[in-house]
């Protein structure tokens, strides 16, 4: 927008707000619409503005939205709210509010698409965003417990794969397992360590079906080895 006045010699493009002051932005370029030479570089301009202003009336309604939340945490009731939203009772602030929460939230249901501003639709989202929630922190409460479960195990393997086959694959599971397990801390790095423990195990038990001998070769590393089996055998 700024070039376009530019390079139509507008004498008042340096009074232009900075494009951080999209407001006063706005309202000047609006003022100045008619400085632009070109019909072309006037129909540009306008739908650009256009484009602008509905920027930031969804902006408005982000931060309105924050602050009917903050006043409601605040402990501000429904009637209190009536003017400042310009209703007139204190359902329709309610539902206003609800509506104008719309405007932060997207339908992932509908691939992404926004919200209908209607409280009934808003209300929804919100239900189905706190089921992912939900179902979010089941996982990784699940993953906590289970790393509780696994990372001791791999660590035994670890501390004595010397006692273990040195058979190839044996071998690579296990640095596998020891490039990872040290920080280990999300849910897919949990499942990497889990599935080189299960690679250990089967690797292990090729070594003993192909040799006919135990694939330990100290008492602790057979522990080691028993107890990352049993872990498979429960997973």
């Amino acid at each position: 927008m700024r070039q376009l006045h530019e390079e139509a010699e507008d004498k008042e493009v340096g009074r232009m707000p900075a494009d951080e002051e999209l407001f006063r932005a706005l309202l000047h370029l609006e003022a100045r619409a008619g400085a632009l030479k070109s019909g072309e570089a006037r129909r540009k301009a306008a739908i650009t503005r256009v484009k602008l202003w509905e920027y930031l009336r969804e902006q408005a309604d982000v931060h309105q939205a924050k602050a009917i939340e903050d006043a409601r945490a605040a402990n501000a009731e429904w009637a209190e709210l009536v003017p400042a939203l310009a209703v007139n009772t204190p359902s329709a602030a309610y539902n206003k509010a609800t509506r104008l929460r719309a405007a932060a939230l997207t339908d992932l249901s509908h691939g992404d698409r926004p919200v209908r501003r209607t409280p009934e639709a808003v209300l929804e989202v919100e239900r189905q965003a706190a089921l992912r929630a939900a179902e979010e922190r089941r996982a990784q409460e699940h993953a906590a417990r289970r790393h509780g479960l696994v990372a001791p195990v791999a660590q035994r393997l670890i501390e004595h794969r010397a006692g273990l086959d040195d058979d190839g694959e044996v071998t690579f599971w296990l640095d596998q397992i020891a490039a990872v397990l040290p920080s280990c801390k999300t849910p897919t790095q949990l499942v990497s360590v889990e599935t080189y423990v299960e690679a250990v195990v089967r690797e292990l038990r090729k070594v003993e079906r192909a040799t006919a001998r135990p694939a330990a070769s100290t008492a602790e590393a057979q522990l080691a080895y028993a107890a990352a089996a049993e872990l498979v055998s429960r997973s």
